[in-house]
């Protein structure tokens, strides 16, 4: 919406008007009526030509002692730009301005957002950009189906301890069932650490 036209009331003195020289809008405004002074009886009236597009709310106002009032002047579509004039007259007559307004044809703000064309495609991460050739690779190739490089050391000292263990045990309680046991505990790090070496 455009900005209101402001008109300002016993700036100076009494019933003085002071109002920009003209005002352009392209739909429905409010004239402001700033009283810098005594409150004051203010008539707003269109011209012949400005009255065919717009129309006042109201053309007599009381506007209080430092106060403002505002005025909506409604402002019909138009093919071609209208100029009429705004008269503002204080105290009965005792002073009297005017303001040229325009009133234009309409323009309709585009409120489209332009949408690059490469956002609608996957995007590759900064490495990926860098070096096309080398990419990140997939789980199943980090963890599966990978050629094995010999048994780890962290892999061999666990594999000792499991043994270390089993074998306490084994020593410590004395019991058929608990040596058979043992010997599974045992059995089973071998042949993990043999199908490692594979």
């Amino acid at each position: 919406m455009s900005s209101a036209l402001t008109v300002d009331l016993n700036r100076d003195r009494l019933h003085d008007v002071a109002v920009p020289g003209m005002y352009t809008t392209d739909e429905a405004f409010y004239v402001a009526l700033e009283n810098h002074g005594e409150a004051v009886h203010i008539h707003l009236h269109l011209d012949d030509t400005l009255s065919t597009v717009a129309t006042l709310d109201g053309g007599n106002h009381y506007v209080d002692s430092g106060s403002t009032t505002t005025v909506r002047v409604g402002v019909e579509r138009v093919e071609e730009p209208v100029t009429g004039k705004l008269k503002i007259v204080t105290g009965y007559g005792a002073e009297t301005a005017y303001v040229d307004v325009t009133v234009e044809p309409f323009e309709e703000e585009n409120h489209s957002v332009q949408v690059d064309e490469e956002l609608g495609k996957p995007q590759r991460n900064a490495s990926q950009r860098r070096n096309p050739a080398k990419r990140e690779p997939s789980m199943s190739e980090k963890f599966g189906n990978r050629p094995s490089s010999g048994v780890s050391l962290p892999l061999l000292a666990l594999a000792a301890l499991a043994i270390l263990l089993a074998l306490l045990v084994g020593v410590v309680v004395d019991s058929g069932v608990v040596l058979v046991g043992v010997g599974v505990v045992i059995g089973g790090v071998l042949v993990a650490l043999a199908l490692q070496l594979r």
